[in-house]
C-alpha cells in the first residue's frame, strides 16, 4: 500500500534526528523594542536611517522561517489558511486604524495639493504594494519636490507582506525536495534559503550601486535580510557560545545597533553593504541568547529580557505604525523641517499614547471577538473587513476631488476669467479681473501636468532618445523641443503654437539632463546616462534636420546660489547645431521658489505666494553680454510675464503658475503661448499673416459677455 504524501514528508523530516525544540526568547521581544525606539528616535531628531527596519526584517525572517520549518517537521505540511489568517488578524486591524487616521489627519491638517498623493499612498499601503509605489515615485524626477508621505514607512510592511506570500511556498518546495532526495527538510530549507540570500544580496549590491533610491524600496534588494534571519533560524539551535564570548557578542551587537544611525547615517548607499551593520548586530544578539539559558546579570540579553523592554516589544508594531504620521503632522502644523527637543518628545509621547490605544482597541476588542469565530475563513474575513472602510473612504474622497477638478475645468473655459499669462497683454483685463478659484486645482495639478508628457520623456537611467511628434506632421517647418524638464514645461505652449501655425513639433527631453556638452551630475554622481543621451540626441538631430531647436538659454538655481549663468556647454551645442544648419531659439530659464507653490496657495492668501526674482535670477539676462554667440541663435526672455517689479508670483491671471517649486503647470504653460507668439515668430523669421488674428485675439473673441455671470458664480466658493 502506498504511503500518503503527508506521512512521507513527516518521515523524511523527523528521521533519523529529532527536530530541535523551540524555546521562547524574551530577549527577542526586547530587541524589537530597541529597534522600534531607534527608528522613532532617529526619524524624529536626526532624520536618518537607524537600522531598526533592517532588524525588523531579519527578525521576521528568523521567526517565520523557524515557524514554517517546525510545522513541516511536525505535521509534514504547512496550513496556509491558518498561517495567513493569523497574519491578517495580527497586521490588518492596527494598520487599517492608522491608515484611516492618516486620511482624517490629511483632510484636517494637510494642504489640498497633497490630498491625492496621500490617497494613492494609503491605497498602496493597504494593499501591500507601497514599496513599489514609492520606488516608482523615487525615480520620477518631476516628482522630486513632493512632500514626505505620512505613510511612507509602510514600505517595509509591504516588503514583509510579499515575503509572507512567498516564504510558505519556498519552504513547501523545500519539503517536497526533501522527500524526493530522502533528506531532512531543514537541510533542504537551508539550501533554498541560502540560495535566496546569495542571489538577493548580490542583486542588492548591484542595484544599490546603480540605483540607490530605487534599491531602498526594492523587495529583491531587501529579501536577503529576511533570508539571513531564515538561515539563522535554521542553525541557531546548534549554537552554544561560551559564557564570556556570549556576553561579548551580546554587548557588541547591542552597541553596534544603537550606534548604527550615527556611523552610517545618510553617508553610505543603502541597503547594500551598509545594511550588513544592523543585520549582523542583531544576529550577534540572537546568537548570544542561543543555546543554554544565560543567567549572567552582565549580559545584554538579560537586559533585553527585562519586563519593561519585553512589554514595549509587544507594542513595537503599533509604535512603528504611529511614529511617522504623528511626526509628519507635527512638522506640517509647526512648519518646521525637524522637531525641537521638546517637540520631539511631544511626537514620541503622542506616538506612544496612540500605539497603546490602538493595541488596547485591537487586542482588547477585536481579537476577543475574532477568537470566538470558529473557522479560519471567518477570522480572515474579520481581519480583511478592517481595510474595506479605508479603501472605500479613499475611493469616495478621490471621486469628490475628481468632480471638483471637472468643475474647475468647465469654469476655466472662459479666457477672460482665467487668462493666465495673457493677463499681462491687456491692461483693462488685468485691472478688472475678479479673484476666482484657482485653476488648475492644486490637488491634481502635478499628476495632470506630468501625465501629459510622461510617455514622451526619457527617465534618468535611460540613454535612448524618446521622441514624440505633434502638430502638422507634413509641415514644412519643424521645431524640436530639446533638453531637461525646464524645457519640457514649455511643451504646452509650443504645442498650442504648432497647432495654430501648422508646424511640426518633435520632443526630445530627459529628466535633469541639460542639452549641453559639459559633464553633468545627478544625485551626487556623474550623470553618464545624460552624456550618452546627448550624443544620441545630436545623432537624431543630424538625421531629422529640424528647422529650429528650442532649448534653454541659461540656468537658474537655488542650490548653488542665486547666480544665473549660461553654461559654456550650451554655447558649444549651439555651435554644433550651426554646423548642421539648424537654428536655435533659446529661452531664459524660469524662477525657482523656496517652497512648493501649490502648498503655499492652500495654506495662505495667493498674494503671499511670491518671491523676489533676485533669489534665483540675475537682474539682467546673462546672455545679453555673451560674446561669440553663433549667428544661428536667437534668445527669448519671458521673465516679465512671470515676474513684475522684481517679484515672481505663484498665481497669475487666476492660474496656478507652478505645480511644484519651479515647473509650470500645464494650463499656465498653454497660456504662455499667447504672450510668446510674436517673439517666437520673429525669432524663427515668421510673421502673422496680414489681417490674421493672434492667439490672444482668437481666445478672447466672443467671450466678453461671459465674464460677469462666470465671475458671479465662481465668487461663491461653495460651488467647489
Amino acid at each position: 500500500m502506498s504511503v500518503p504524501a503527508r506521512n512521507r514528508v513527516s518521515d523524511a523530516v523527523t528521521s533519523p534526528v529529532t527536530a530541535p525544540k523551540h524555546r521562547h526568547r524574551p530577549d527577542i521581544e526586547g530587541l524589537r523594542a530597541v529597534a522600534a525606539l531607534l527608528i522613532a528616535v532617529y526619524h524624529i531628531w536626526f532624520g536618518t536611517v537607524s537600522g531598526g527596519v533592517d532588524v525588523f526584517l531579519l527578525l521576521t525572517g528568523f521567526l517565520i522561517t523557524g515557524s514554517l520549518v517546525r510545522a513541516m517537521e511536525r505535521e509534514g505540511r504547512i496550513d496556509y489558511a491558518a498561517f495567513w489568517t493569523k497574519l491578517v488578524k495580527r497586521l490588518f486591524p492596527a494598520g487599517a486604524v492608522v491608515l484611516g487616521a492618516v486620511l482624517v489627519m490629511t483632510y484636517l491638517f494637510f494642504p489640498r495639493s497633497q490630498w491625492m498623493t496621500v490617497i494613492d499612498d494609503v491605497r498602496a499601503a493597504v494593499l501591500y504594494y507601497g514599496n513599489w509605489h514609492l520606488a516608482l515615485g523615487s525615480v520620477d524626477y518631476m516628482a522630486e519636490n513632493a512632500a514626505a508621505s505620512p505613510v511612507q514607512h509602510f514600505w517595509s510592511l509591504a516588503v514583509q507582506g510579499q515575503f509572507y506570500l512567498l516564504w510558505p511556498l519556498l519552504i513547501t518546495a523545500a519539503g517536497l525536495v526533501a522527500v524526493w532526495l530522502g533528506t531532512r527538510v531543514r537541510r533542504a530549507a537551508l539550501v533554498a534559503v541560502g540560495a535566496v540570500f546569495a542571489i538577493s544580496f548580490a542583486y542588492s549590491l548591484w542595484i544599490t550601486s546603480t540605483e540607490p533610491v530605487w534599491a531602498y524600496f526594492d523587495t529583491g534588494a531587501r529579501l536577503w535580510e529576511l533570508a539571513l534571519g531564515g538561515l539563522l533560524a535554521l542553525v541557531v539551535h546548534r549554537v552554544n557560545l561560551p559564557g564570556r564570548l556570549r556576553t561579548a557578542a551580546g554587548w557588541v551587537g547591542l552597541a553596534g545597533l544603537v550606534l548604527c544611525g550615527f556611523v552610517i547615517g545618510d553617508s553610505l548607499p543603502y541597503p547594500g553593504y551598509a545594511s550588513l551593520w544592523p543585520t549582523l548586530a542583531a544576529l550577534l544578539i540572537i546568537l548570544a541568547g542561543a543555546g543554554e539559558a544565560d543567567n549572567s546579570r552582565l549580559s545584554a540579553n538579560r537586559l533585553l529580557s527585562l519586563r519593561p523592554l519585553t512589554w514595549l516589544g509587544g507594542h513595537a508594531y503599533t509604535l512603528f505604525l504611529w511614529h511617522w504620521p504623528v511626526l509628519i503632522v507635527y512638522l506640517e502644523l509647526t512648519d518646521r523641517v525637524k522637531p525641537s527637543l521638546t517637540g520631539g518628545f511631544m511626537v514620541l509621547g503622542s506616538s506612544f499614547a496612540a500605539a497603546l490605544a490602538t493595541s488596547w482597541v485591537i487586542d482588547g476588542g477585536v481579537n476577543r471577538v475574532t477568537r470566538r469565530l470558529r473557522t479560519p475563513s471567518w477570522s480572515l474575513a474579520a481581519g480583511v473587513l478592517f481595510i474595506v472602510p479605508v479603501l472605500v473612504a479613499g475611493a469616495l474622497w478621490g471621486q469628490s476631488i475628481e468632480r471638483d477638478r471637472q468643475l474647475r475645468i468647465e469654469l476655466s473655459s472662459n479666457p477672460l476669467a482665467y487668462p493666465g499669462a495673457a493677463v499681462r497683454l491687456d491692461q483693462d483685463l488685468a485691472e478688472n479681473l475678479p479673484l476666482l478659484p484657482i485653476y488648475p486645482d492644486t490637488t491634481t495639478v502635478a499628476r495632470d501636468t506630468i501625465d501629459q508628457t510622461r510617455e514622451c520623456n526619457a527617465l534618468a537611467d535611460q540613454t535612448e532618445v524618446v521622441t514624440c511628434e505633434f502638430g502638422d506632421l507634413d509641415s514644412d517647418h519643424t521645431i524640436a523641443l530639446v533638453g531637461s524638464s525646464h524645457v519640457r514645461h514649455w511643451f504646452q505652449a509650443l504645442e498650442t503654437l504648432s497647432d495654430q501655425h501648422g508646424w511640426r513639433l518633435v520632443t526630445m527631453t530627459k529628466n535633469a539632463c541639460q542639452f549641453s556638452t559639459e559633464v553633468q551630475h545627478y544625485r551626487g554622481s556623474e550623470y553618464v546616462e545624460c552624456a550618452e543621451w546627448n550624443d544620441n540626441v545630436m545623432a537624431e538631430l543630424a538625421e531629422l534636420k529640424p528647422d529650429t531647436v528650442f532649448g534653454l538659454a541659461s540656468l537658474t538655481s537655488r542650490r548653488s546660489g542665486p547666480e544665473e549663468y549660461v553654461p559654456e556647454g550650451f554655447v558649444e551645442r549651439w555651435r554644433q547645431l550651426d554646423q548642421l544648419g539648424i537654428d536655435v531659439v533659446a529661452v531664459r530659464d524660469t524662477p525657482r521658489f523656496s517652497f512648493r507653490v501649490p502648498d503655499c496657495i492652500d495654506r495662505n492668501d495667493r498674494s503671499e505666494c511670491s518671491e523676489p526674482r533676485s533669489n534665483s535670477m540675475s537682474d539682467e539676462a546673462p546672455f545679453k553680454e555673451l560674446a561669440n554667440v553663433p549667428h544661428n541663435t536667437r534668445f527669448l526672455d519671458m521673465t516679465d510675464y512671470l515676474c513684475q517689479d522684481g517679484v515672481c508670483h505663484g498665481v497669475i491671471g487666476n492660474q496656478l503658475v507652478y505645480y511644484d517649486t519651479n515647473h509650470f503647470s500645464y494650463a499656465f504653460s498653454q497660456s504662455l503661448a499667447m504672450v510668446m507668439e510674436p517673439y517666437l515668430l520673429e525669432a524663427i523669421g515668421h510673421a502673422v499673416p496680414e489681417g490674421g488674428l493672434t492667439l490672444f485675439d482668437s481666445a478672447m473673441a466672443g467671450h466678453e459677455s461671459d465674464l460677469a455671470p462666470v465671475a458671479a458664480e465662481e465668487r461663491d466658493d461653495s460651488v467647489l
